[in-house]
């Protein structure tokens, strides 16, 4: 049967007007019973994340997009975060920037939620429940669009955080799924301006280009990220290895891993091979410059990079690597090739660190540390819905806060304007 997306958007305005009543008490026992019921359910979640596995595997998906979809080995730490949400401090009701001015108006700022948000997303079955519940957190309905390949991992989800709500007598309507793939229904929720209040697309290029063409609703982009490490001359090297392996090889399938390795040329010769011989033990294959692929000397691992790498979000356990004169050509190259997700410097010479600290201008710029932190829940928000790389409202990882938005409150004692 079609879906009736105005109707969806009808139901998710209502029931974020609910929402606005509900008193942070009310919301974190929602939130423990979603997580109990996520629980309680645990397999048939996992029954239904199987099918998709094995489907993505028949349809010839690459294993980074398996290893993004599967739920096997994460839903506790899932559930996990559900009763952590729980626990954080609740933004809605917070005021701020309180003063009175001159003419005896007294001025605040109280933080409201946003309203609906439509989230579209792909892959990552654990976005539905992240998602959930940091809109549930802050006042906020949702309708959520996931990819074709987590439909019935999804629905599992879904039905388990609706037995949750059910439970509190809240409205199930303020986390609703598009329970069908047909492309046409994310287009229709772009178009729902007169229910939807913003759009948080999490996928590749593509995603974000067509939200960003087809919207009219304002859309937060982000999760895209060709992320950079520049190692300069002063660079304590034997740290330096630790870092750029936790970086490329911890979990390569997602946006803050490492693309692109940046080498001062007065230390290539010694560093770069080892990078190579510690980074390959662990299968990762590199695209590098005609400068590195001279210094290792036709390793089997290598290959020369080829127009367009220095542009690729690689997802895998790719990484390019390519020598430097100095700090100016690496600030060049990040400037032309970044997303202005996650670039970093390791380096001893606080010139250089405050030249690329000024010169960067990524979500996250880190100093010495490896770019998978930028994370909500590693920078201390407790959870994030998106990676933000623009400028506008909110940037970098979005966790409860910066779901929100702000209503300005003005007192007086019958005051007229002059």
């Amino acid at each position: 049967m079609p879906i009736d997306m105005i109707e969806l958007g009808k139901a998710a305005k209502a029931a974020s007007l609910q929402l606005r009543q509900l008193d942070t008490e009310t919301k974190n026992n929602a939130l423990l019973a979603i997580a109990e019921s996520l629980e309680k359910n645990r397999e048939s979640i996992l029954e239904a994340n199987q099918l998709d596995i094995q489907a993505a595997r028949e349809n010839g998906l690459s294993e980074a997009l398996i290893d993004r979809l599967n739920l096997q080995k994460r839903l506790n730490g899932v559930i996990t975060d559900v009763r952590h949400v729980a626990t954080l401090p609740d933004p809605i009701g917070v005021e701020f920037e309180q003063r009175t001015l001159p003419n005896g108006l007294k001025i605040k700022k109280r933080r409201v939620p946003i309203g609906v948000l439509g989230v579209i997303y792909e892959s990552r079955p654990n976005v539905t429940v992240d998602v959930a519940a940091l809109a549930f957190k802050t006042g906020n309905a949702v309708i959520l669009r996931g990819g074709s390949e987590t439909l019935n991992s999804n629905i599992a989800l879904i039905d388990a955080i609706h037995q949750g709500l059910r439970q509190i007598g809240v409205s199930t309507q303020s986390i609703q799924l598009i329970r069908d793939t047909d492309r046409r229904y994310v287009k229709e929720l772009l178009r729902l301006s007169d229910y939807v209040d913003l759009i948080i697309p999490r996928g590749g290029n593509s995603l974000h280009q067509f939200c960003r063409q087809e919207s009219t609703i304002p859309v937060i982009t982000g999760g895209i990220g060709i992320c950079h490490l520049y190692v300069d001359e002063t660079a304590d090297l034997q740290a330096a290895i630790p870092v750029i392996h936790n970086a490329k090889v911890q979990r390569p399938s997602v946006c803050n891993a490492l693309d692109t390795l940046l080498v001062n040329r007065a230390i290539a010769e010694a560093f770069i091979p080892q990078v190579v011989a510690r980074l390959a033990e662990d299968g990762v294959q590199f695209r590098v410059d005609e400068d590195a692929a001279a210094i290792l000397n036709g390793h089997e691992c290598v290959q020369l990079a080829q127009e367009g790498d220095w542009d690729t979000e690689w997802l895998s356990l790719i990484l390019g690597i390519r020598i430097v004169d100095n700090l100016d050509e690496a600030i060049e190259h990040i400037q032309a090739h970044s997303t202005n997700h996650s670039d970093g410097i390791l380096t001893t010479n606080p010139d250089a660190m405050m030249r690329f600290l000024n010169e960067i201008d990524s979500a996250a710029v880190y100093i010495n540390a490896s770019t998978r932190f930028t994370d909500g829940g590693q920078l201390g928000l407790g959870a994030e819905i998106a990676v933000s790389t623009q400028k506008v409202h909110a940037r970098g990882p979005m966790g409860l806060v910066e779901l929100t938005s702000y209503k300005w409150i003005i007192i007086g004692d019958n005051h007229i304007r002059e």
